[in-house]
């Protein structure tokens, strides 16, 4: 893992491995990078796969709580890009991370290569967000591991057919084991960004969504998500009717990602990423 300084001197933390086309992945609220692990596993070996810790998860350092903002976060990632040299990257965003990677393809269109949404939308149920918020900055009661991934099936709605491993894999993401209790590998705190956000009206994020035209699409939605409504996805599609869609059975929010119907969307996108440069390469 290696670290960078951002603009107000807190340290992020990203991980950086394969040689090639650049791939940005932007993880979910209270997640990091480890998130993208098992897609690692499949990818091409073309494909340079940046993961990047927001601020105050992970690896990175906690802030001010005032900073766990979208627009704080999508800057972070567009300093790592500057970090490392690189001009323009493709985007693969998981939940909070998607919604990252649309400001950025929306604010700063000429750093962006292609976009691949997990699970998010321009809007976002606040139904599955109030789900959320009831575990966000909680430690739990139980005290190990294995007990956690015991519950995690009854605590993750939608989930169906996922092997007992994986939910001992996801049980060491979403926690870590301390002396006799387990704790958060984020800030707390974000309960409190969460909440701020919570108490004023949930934007519409359409006319990001729109200016993402010309550029790359995929989209991933979980078959029972409760964030990404399938009226949402609908509308998606209608508005860009070129854009790469999986669906995917006995997910809710979000997909691990090495589904094979994932697999192949993901697949299909970064061959379009490929065919839109070359293009552009041949103009020009």
């Amino acid at each position: 893992m290696h670290r960078f300084k951002a603009g107000d001197g807190t340290f992020l933390a990203y991980r950086d491995t394969g040689r090639g086309l650049p791939l940005l992945a932007l993880a979910g609220l209270t997640r990091d990078g480890r998130d993208f692990d098992y897609l690692a596993r499949h990818l091409p070996e073309d494909v340079r796969l940046i993961r990047l810790d927001s601020r105050g998860r992970g690896g990175s350092g906690w802030a001010d709580p005032a900073t766990y903002t979208v627009a704080q976060e999508a800057g972070d990632a567009v300093a790592l890009l500057d970090h490392l040299g690189i001009d323009r990257a493709a985007i693969l965003g998981s939940s909070r991370g998607g919604l990252l990677g649309l400001v950025i393809a929306a604010t700063q269109p000429s750093r962006v290569l292609g976009l691949c949404l997990n699970d998010v939308g321009p809007v976002v149920e606040r139904d599955g967000l109030q789900r959320i918020g009831t575990y966000i900055g909680i430690e739990p009661a139980v005290a190990d591991l294995d007990e956690v991934a015991d519950r995690m099936p009854a605590a993750m709605p939608g989930f169906h057919r996922v092997p007992p491993m994986r939910w001992a894999e996801e049980a060491i993401r979403h926690y870590v084991q301390l002396d006799g209790r387990l704790g958060l590998p984020y800030d707390p705190a974000l309960r409190l960004a969460f909440e701020t956000a919570m108490a004023a009206p949930l934007p519409e994020l359409w006319t990001l969504f729109d200016a993402c035209q010309g550029l790359p699409l995929a989209l991933i939605r979980g078959e029972a998500s409760d964030v990404l409504a399938r009226a949402t996805a609908q509308e998606m599609r209608r508005r860009r009717p070129d854009m790469i869609f999986a669906e995917i059975p006995d997910r809710g929010h979000i997909p691990f990602l090495d589904e094979p119907e994932a697999l192949r969307a993901i697949e299909d996108w970064l061959a379009a990423v490929g065919q839109a440069c070359a293009a552009e390469r041949a103009a020009g």
